[in-house]
């Protein structure tokens, strides 16, 4: 079954920032994947939590750029979640909420939230506050730059990529593969999406094109094993 890519609409074209890394709790996957690929969009790397336990996690496991938060999230709320955060970071958190009751609202700022978005909402308008708080924290997401992932550096500017500090010798589309691995790490990719994404919607081809591109990337990522197999439906990038 071919995927159906969410549409991201944009008036402008964003310069990609790797440096941004945002976290995404929402107990829904569609809400989560539509952050995602928005965020993907705009060159930024992308977490995931599915619920409150799982977002405090990452929290203490990781540095975070902004985290957006489901203010239900299961299991622990996305309120609890933020005050926990309070106790050692000043993230900036924006809340997302079915309800908009001013209880709620106020809750949700006085456990240190900076935003409070209703669902459902615009993607565009989502990135849009991520930017207004990350321009407050003094983070330009308008600067071109790279991406770090393990031992491999791909820098987005000059559309070059290299290992160990060694330039890689890649074709145009091995390059955007991999850059699309690299703005999606961790995330199972089917083959149809990955050619929707990299190859466009229009590529009439087979989906053996992919296994071909992997199978060169791979060759030429060695020792490093950045490109799992999923078996039965795709690939993911790891390190």
């Amino acid at each position: 079954m071919r995927y159906t890519r969410v549409m991201i609409p944009n008036t402008y074209s964003p310069k990609p920032h790797a440096a941004v890394r945002l976290l995404a709790a929402d107990g829904d996957l569609s809400v989560r994947e539509i952050i995602r690929l928005a965020a993907g969009e705009q060159g930024w790397v992308c977490d995931e939590a599915a619920d409150g336990i799982a977002a405090l996690k990452l929290l203490r496991r990781g540095r975070y750029h902004i985290a957006v938060l489901d203010a239900e999230l299961p299991d622990v709320d996305g309120v609890f979640v933020c005050r926990h955060l309070r106790k050692t970071a000043q993230t900036p958190v924006i809340f997302l909420s079915k309800n908009g009751a001013e209880a709620n609202r106020l809750a949700a700022f006085e456990a240190g939230g900076n935003d409070y978005v209703l669902k459902p909402f615009y993607p565009r308008e989502l990135i849009a506050r991520i930017r207004s708080l990350l321009a407050l924290t003094g983070h330009d997401t308008g600067a071109a730059q790279a991406i770090d992932a393990g031992k491999l550096r791909v820098d987005i500017q000059s559309h070059t990529a290299a290992l160990n500090g060694q330039p890689l010798r890649l074709t145009p589309k091995e390059y955007e593969l991999l850059l699309f691995f690299c703005q999606h790490p961790f995330h199972a990719f089917s083959r149809d999406t990955l050619l929707d994404e990299v190859w466009g919607q229009d590529f009439f081809g087979s989906d053996r094109t992919v296994d071909t591109h992997v199978k060169s990337l791979r060759g030429k990522l060695r020792p490093y094993g950045y490109i799992e197999t999923v078996w039965g439906f795709g690939y993911k990038f790891k390190y």
